[in-house]
C-alpha cells in the first residue's frame, strides 16, 4: 500500500470513528452538512452577517447543527435562543399595529419575520434540492419560523400560507446558488466547525472558481467558433480555385 492510499485510509478511519461517537451515519452527517450549509447560504444571499456554522452537536443534545451571527455563541441569538423567539414574538406581537394603525412604524418588523422565515426554510429547501427523500422537520426551525409568522399573519391558515410563500421564497433564492451550497457542505464535513469569515471564504472561492470555469468555456467556445470560420474560409478558397481552374 502507498503512502497516499494509507492516508486515505487514515482519515476516512478518523471520520468514522467520529461517526460513530456521534452517533450518526454518514448518510445524516451529509444530510445535516447541508441543512445548514442551506441556512447560512441564504442568510448571506439576505445581507446577513454571519458568527459561524457547526454540524457538531451540542453535548447536551440541543441541537445537531447550527448556524449563529455575529455576538451570539449559537444560531441568531443567545444560548437559549430557540426557546427565547417564541417568547420574544409573543411579547412583540402585542406591540404589531392593530386595525386602523399604520404599518410603517413596524416596517423593520415585518421584513425582518419575512428574512428569518426565508433563511429557516431555506435549511430544508437545500436538502431537497441536494439529496433524496424529504428532510425530517427540525423542530427548532419549525417552532421559530411560525413564532415570526405569527407577528404579520392573523390566523393558522394566514401563517400556514405566509411559511409556504417564504418557502418558495427561499427555492428562488437558493437555486443559482446550489453549487454553493454542495461546496460549503463538504467544507463543513471536513472541518465541522467555520467562523463566519471562513463561511465567506469558502464562498468567495466557490463562487470565483465558478466565474474561472464560465470564462474558461467561453473562451473555448470563442475558439471553436474561430476555427469554425477558418474552415469554412478555407473550405470556400479552395472551391474558387477549383472554380476558376474549371473555367
Amino acid at each position: 500500500m502507498n503512502d497516499k492510499n494509507a492516508g486515505f485510509d487514515d482519515e476516512h478511519d478518523e471520520y468514522d470513528h467520529l461517526l460513530a461517537e456521534l452517533g450518526r451515519t454518514e448518510e445524516e452527517d451529509e444530510r445535516i452538512a447541508i441543512h445548514e450549509a442551506g441556512h447560512a447560504v441564504a442568510a448571506r444571499l439576505l445581507g446577513k452577517p454571519l458568527g459561524g456554522a457547526t454540524i457538531n452537536p451540542d453535548p447536551h443534545g440541543n441541537f445537531g447543527g447550527m448556524v449563529w451571527g455575529p455576538g451570539h455563541s449559537v444560531a441568531f441569538g443567545s444560548d437559549d435562543d430557540d426557546g427565547a423567539v417564541p417568547e420574544l414574538c409573543n411579547k412583540l406581537q402585542e406591540l404589531m399595529p392593530q386595525d386602523g394603525h399604520a404599518r410603517s412604524d413596524a416596517a423593520d418588523v415585518y421584513l425582518h419575520a419575512l428574512d428569518r422565515c426565508v433563511e429557516l426554510a431555506a435549511a430544508s429547501v437545500a436538502e431537497r434540492m441536494l439529496l433524496p427523500g424529504e428532510p425530517v422537520p427540525s423542530v427548532s426551525d419549525v417552532s421559530q419560523a411560525v413564532a415570526f409568522a405569527s407577528l404579520v399573519c392573523k390566523s393558522a391558515e394566514a401563517v400556514e400560507r405566509f411559511l409556504a410563500f417564504a418557502e418558495q421564497q427561499a427555492r428562488d433564492l437558493l437555486a443559482p446558488h446550489v453549487p454553493i451550497i454542495m461546496a460549503l457542505s463538504i467544507v463543513l464535513k471536513i472541518r465541522r466547525s467555520l467562523t463566519g469569515a471562513e463561511i465567506d471564504d469558502v464562498i468567495a472561492t466557490t463562487v470565483a472558481g465558478l466565474q474561472l470555469a464560465e470564462e474558461q468555456a467561453r473562451r473555448r467556445e470563442w475558439r471553436n467558433a474561430e476555427l469554425a470560420a477558418e474552415r469554412f474560409r478555407a473550405e470556400c478558397n479552395h472551391t474558387n480555385v477549383v472554380a476558376l481552374a474549371t473555367f
